[in-house]
């Protein structure tokens, strides 16, 4: 079974965020960090070189015997768009997808180009409900 590379660093949040080459973008990723942390009531962590996490949960693959720590949620500022993870992905969010701006999505990846294509006052919501759901399925 190959190891998840993903794991919680030491690594400082701040420092990550202000080393973002594009000063706009790290503006953006200190809004959104700034709304996670107010609408999950968790502290941003550095989840391998590039996502920043917020809470946690633990487990185990039904398919695999793969298991693991992965954050509730999470957010990464790359180069092209920033990602949102929405752990249960979109299926059961509809309503708010519909509202959300412009983006794009994968399985649990939630993409857009800058923080103005979306609704920030949906996407609060959308973090909230799933950061919710995840806990109902992973209880501590």
């Amino acid at each position: 079974m190959a190891e998840i590379k993903t794991k919680v660093t030491k690594a400082s949040v701040t420092a990550f965020i202000n080393g973002i080459a594009s000063i706009e973008k790290q503006k953006e990723a200190k809004e959104l960090r700034a709304l996670f942390e107010d609408v999950t009531g968790e502290k941003a962590v550095l989840w391998g070189t590039a996502m920043v996490g917020f809470g946690s949960y633990h487990y185990e693959s039904t398919r695999s015997s793969q298991k693991g720590d992965w954050p509730l949620t999470a957010f990464s500022p790359r180069a092209q768009n920033f990602t949102v993870y929405i752990m249960p992905g979109f299926t059961a969010y509809s309503d708010l997808m519909k509202k959300l701006g412009k983006y794009k999505t994968t399985v649990s990846c939630l993409q857009f180009k800058r923080l103005g294509d979306i609704n920030t006052v949906v996407l609060r919501k959308l973090i909230a409900r799933s950061v919710a759901d995840m806990k109902k399925k992973y209880p501590h």
